[in-house]
């Protein structure tokens, strides 16, 4: 089996949610962060033949890049055993214990109804990252004033800092603060359609089966 560039893209992106990762049989790949405020999930185009945990999934990625090459990956009960350089050089890579790995839940996630939905372009998400990042903003918020839905990048811990509010949709009289922090938007480029509600707001790839849930962050009333 050979990964496509498209998973090699998933498999970098969760790493960054967390470093290691349960990899369930078929074609669903899931994780979620150590401290259990994001989990994520895609179809992949590739079909894995078995359950296995990878500790260090920035590591086995980095192997699978050796090459410009993509390698010729074959699962073992015990390891991966992944063939490059041109055929000539065999890399045995460990599994390690699932019981070690801060894995997904089998049960699936519930969501209540959403109290806000609309579409985030590529465009806007990266817009929205880059004012944070800038401006040095630790949390992004979904808020309505009634009127119209934003999101904005703020510090929820000082109330002088700079802001950035981008208009995103119309409102629909209701008034809302849904805040999440920065760090945790760990999202690959992609239009977006976001649903936000009390506790968890979804991120639904529209042209891939990608999906992330972050959870919200409490604030002062």
């Amino acid at each position: 089996m050979k990964f496509s560039q498209e998973t090699m893209n998933v498999l970098k992106n969760f790493s960054q949610i967390n470093q290691g990762i349960i990899f369930k049989k078929g074609d669903v790949v899931s994780t979620i962060s150590p401290q259990k405020n994001i989990l994520a999930e895609a179809t992949i185009k590739e079909s894995l033949p078995m359950d296995f945990g990878i500790y260090d999934l920035p590591n086995l990625i980095s192997v699978l890049s050796l090459s410009n090459e993509s390698p010729e990956i074959v699962f073992q009960e015990k390891q991966l055993v992944i063939t490059g350089n041109n055929g000539r050089s065999t890399i045995t890579f460990r599994y390690t214990d699932t019981g070690m790995i801060v894995g997904p839940p089998d049960k699936k996630l519930t969501v209540p109804p959403a109290i806000v939905s609309f579409d985030l372009t590529e465009v806007d998400l990266e817009w929205v990252l880059r004012c944070a990042g800038v401006l040095q903003q630790p949390n992004v918020s979904i808020e309505s004033d009634g009127k119209k839905v934003y999101v904005t990048t703020f510090d929820s811990t000082n109330d002088d800092s700079h802001t950035q509010k981008l208009t995103i949709a119309d409102g629909n009289g209701e008034t809302y603060k849904f805040v999440l922090r920065t760090e945790n938007i760990k999202l690959l480029p992609a239009d977006y359609k976001v649903e936000a509600t009390k506790g968890i707001i979804t991120f639904s790839a529209k042209n891939s089966a990608l999906k992330y849930w972050i959870a919200t962050e409490k604030t002062k009333e």
